[in-house]
């Protein structure tokens, strides 16, 4: 009697928790950049510049995650000055494709539970920032991208209380020359890549 009711118990628990892993446990989005990202600069008397970033965006969780928006803060350590740029488009951006707008808008991204999400995202300097020229010569450079995650509303109160924000993913990234002239002939960027040539990843 005392053995089979353990086992009840234990089949009961093992039950319970195969159903949390896989429908009910919040989503987990993690972000993940490859070591190569790409930069322009066409326009010197303006505070204009794009980066398009490679993203990966796993879901740890089993419950779907939405990314409403990312958000790109940019540091030159050197001169100790910092930029903030806004998810705008999908897409590498060159030059052509700038001057014709032939990029798709950023939308919002549902990653679906146990699931992954990859594509580039082209990140522009917001409009009301006073920094012109984040990079202003070749060196190493520190980014934080972080994901603005629409909050999951499925348990009402207990999905409140026991929500969790993605940690935001920082990382660095060296410039090994600036030639403005790229900005104008063939696709019109440069190469920023990571200082060991690894893929970037949020800490858990």
């Amino acid at each position: 009697m005392r053995l089979s009711t353990i086992v009840s118990v234990l089949a009961l628990l093992f039950s319970g928790y195969s159903l949390w892993e896989t429908s009910l446990k919040r989503s987990e989005l993690k972000v993940f950049v490859p070591p190569v990202i790409r930069y322009a600069s066409p326009l010197q008397n303006s505070n204009f510049e794009v980066f398009s970033i490679p993203v990966t965006i796993s879901n740890e969780g089993a419950r779907a995650g939405t990314v409403m928006a990312m958000d790109l803060m940019v540091r030159d350590p050197q001169n100790n000055v910092t930029k903030h740029f806004y998810s705008g488009d999908f897409g590498n951006w060159t030059r052509e494709r700038g001057l014709n707008g032939d990029l798709r808008p950023f939308a919002p991204v549902a990653v679906p539970g146990r699931a992954s999400y990859s594509d580039t995202v082209t990140f522009y300097s917001r409009t009301e920032e006073t920094v012109m020229q984040i990079v202003q010569a070749a060196g190493h450079f520190e980014f934080t991208i972080t994901l603005d995650v629409a909050p999951s509303e499925h348990f009402g109160p207990v999905d409140r209380f026991w929500r969790q924000v993605p940690e935001p993913l920082t990382f660095e990234m060296e410039l090994p020359n600036l030639d403005h002239r790229a900005f104008t002939s063939g696709g019109g960027t440069l190469a920023l890549h990571h200082k060991n040539w690894q893929t970037s990843v949020q800490s858990d």
